[in-house]
């Protein structure tokens, strides 16, 4: 779920995330880099992917869509009880359509983060968002238009300032096609606990290692997985020094 603050002034953020579904068989990797744009108020980042579809084709691994990001902070930031942000996608057919790896067509994603300080120990983080594609192909060819929606919901407990544990839920709809000018639509619902700890380096450097286990629940039921994630955040350029 994605929490509703930029990066600060001169701060660059690495992400790397990797989720493997057991029923599925299918696992995707994903690395991020987030640039602050003249300070907190404006990101930009960019989202490559390295996916296995797993059972739905079979093409086996390789390189999925690129994502170009924007955000901006619209209310709050970093500290702040109260944060929104609203981010906009530009997803790029670079994956293999014919390998079920990527969607053959350029798309548009909105998402919506709302995070919230509840009390000193607890946050939550609220997501809704949409994604198009004007005409996705899939793997045999055929074309259509899809629209996808998303909405999560994340309880983090700050249970020490360095180790966080963390519920979360997420929902999709999906559309997938199914011939041409034919889709199905299809949705999926996972409840996902979860742990995260930071060690913070001398030089300003933070790292963040998470691990979660993500279950399958209503349409999603029978289905579980394992979640990992690692961040580097670090200060650059003009007064990282003062960091």
């Amino acid at each position: 779920v994605e929490e509703a603050y930029n990066q600060e002034d001169h701060v660059v953020q690495h992400i790397s995330s990797f989720a493997l579904y057991r029923e599925s068989r299918d696992w995707v990797g994903n690395f991020t880099q987030e640039w602050p744009l003249f300070g907190a108020k404006h990101q930009l980042s960019y989202t490559l992917a390295w996916l296995d579809p797993g059972e739905e084709a079979p093409g086996g691994a390789g390189a999925g869509d690129l994502a170009l990001n924007y955000r901006w902070q619209a209310a709050g930031g970093s500290g702040e009880a109260l944060a929104f942000a609203w981010r906009v996608s530009v997803l790029l057919p670079t994956g293999d359509d014919e390998k079920g790896r990527g969607s053959g067509s350029t798309g548009f994603q909105l998402n919506l983060p709302l995070s919230l300080r509840i009390s000193p120990g607890l946050a939550a983080h609220s997501n809704a968002g949409i994604q198009h594609f004007s005409s996705e192909r899939n793997d045999a060819g055929d074309e259509a238009g899809t629209t996808g929606y998303n909405l999560g919901q994340s309880l983090i407990w700050l249970l020490r300032p360095d180790f966080n544990l963390m519920l979360e839920a997420a929902w999709t709809s999906f559309e997938e096609v199914t011939g041409p000018g034919r889709t199905s639509r299809s949705s999926t619902f996972l409840l996902s606990p979860g742990a995260r700890w930071a060690l913070n380096l001398p030089s300003g450097t933070q790292i963040v290692p998470g691990v979660a286990l993500p279950v399958g629940v209503g349409p999603s039921s029978g289905d579980y997985g394992l979640f990992l994630y690692l961040s580097f955040e670090h200060p650059f350029g003009a007064g990282s020094a003062e960091r």
